[in-house]
């Protein structure tokens, strides 16, 4: 039989950081356990921010806005993103922070997760 779950993202990644899948989240959460890959659905207020660079990443990543608007931040440029469906991607040790003008949704997908 084929194992299904299913949930609300806004609501199950609440304990969690905003993560809903990944190895870091307890294998109790079911299919959300993974060591493959890793998802993250925030839901930003206005004026939300990363102001310290996040460093030394070793995964790939790609930010896709939902709503809202978003700026991503890299030492060597910046992209806002500010329709439904924008995205961005980059790779390992690339450094990045960000910030949200406004009231956004946005997912991050990671692979390969660090076990």
């Amino acid at each position: 039989m084929s194992e299904i779950q299913i949930g609300n993202a806004d609501i199950d990644s609440k304990d969690t950081r905003s993560w809903l899948i990944g190895n870091f989240i307890e294998e109790k959460f079911g299919l959300r356990y993974s060591n493959d890959v890793e998802l993250k659905w925030d839901t930003l207020k206005a004026e939300a921010m990363r102001d310290k660079w996040a460093t030394g990443e070793v995964r790939t990543s790609i930010g896709i806005l939902i709503s809202g608007k978003f700026i991503m931040q890299f030492p060597d440029r910046e992209v806002v993103l500010n329709k439904p469906g924008d995205y961005v991607m980059w790779g390992p040790d690339t450094d990045h922070k960000w910030y949200a003008p406004e009231d956004c949704t946005w997912l991050t997908i990671r692979w390969l997760s660090i076990t």
